[in-house]
């Protein structure tokens, strides 16, 4: 949604149950302007999550998969994939499903974007398949303790060979690609909710990616963006359109 509101054209690819919670899920989705025809209907719970917003506006979140666990693969053609700019996974779907289309990416030369939320323990293989790599902070303690290296975004690339952005709240974020490495300060932002401030930065750098600009500019392009959201509360509610972001980087 994310991506979609950025202007991006999304094809979002999953599963909902059959009940009331998926219109919920998927109608936001729709009026971003998002195709959800490979979406698909389960004998299962819609996934949801359980948000504890603080004062301050960090969250706890309690994630209950549900039919996020029927997604498959092969709801993504091969010709569906050879005709996308970009493939963006994540981690709230069976890491096999995840494996195998990180291969046929790889194969089809269609650039791939993981997210690894939640960072479950994805074969080192497949991981090495993805044009990049993002993690927030526990991510990348995570994936760094796998591999034997620091967390940090360089340490990560020596590791995995492949390009890294670790996000650092209000830190802002970092890269490390074959170019170097550089760090993108956070915009100034009182927050609300920071809920969707990490799948906020993702989409819209997903997005920035797809419309060509390099990773540096897609990168602050992401942190106006997530720092918007910040400033909101909800989770969908709360991501902002492209004319909104474009303001805010004007100003």
């Amino acid at each position: 949604m994310a991506a979609s509101r950025d202007g991006a054209e999304v094809a979002m690819v999953g599963a909902v149950g059959d009940d009331a919670l998926a219109e919920v899920a998927l109608s936001g989705l729709r009026e971003a302007g998002a195709d959800t025809t490979r979406v698909r209907k389960v004998a299962a719970a819609t996934g949801c999550a359980s948000i504890w917003i603080d004062a301050a506006g960090r969250n706890r979140i309690v994630v209950a998969l549900g039919a996020n666990g029927h997604t498959r693969a092969d709801q993504l053609t091969d010709a569906d994939l050879a005709r996308a700019t970009s493939l963006l996974l994540q981690m709230e779907v069976d890491p096999a499903q995840t494996t195998a289309l990180l291969h046929r990416a790889r194969a089809l030369q269609v650039r791939s974007i993981l997210n690894l939320a939640p960072a479950l323990p994805l074969d080192l293989g497949a991981l090495r398949l993805a044009g990049l790599l993002v993690v927030n902070e526990d991510e990348a303690e995570a994936t760094a303790a796998r591999l034997g290296c620091t967390p940090e975004a360089a340490s990560l690339r020596a590791a995995l060979g492949i390009d890294v952005v670790r996000t650092l709240g209000e830190a802002g974020s970092e890269a490390a690609t074959a170019d170097g490495a550089w760090h993108v300060p956070a915009r100034a932002v009182g927050p609300v909710d920071t809920t969707a401030a990490g799948d906020c930065f993702v989409g819209v750098l997903a997005a920035s990616l797809d419309r060509g600009a390099d990773l540096r500019a897609a990168m602050e392009r992401a942190s106006v963006a997530a720092a918007l959201a910040c400033g909101r509360r909800g989770s969908q509610a709360s991501l902002p359109w492209r004319a909104e972001t474009d303001r805010r980087l004007d100003a």
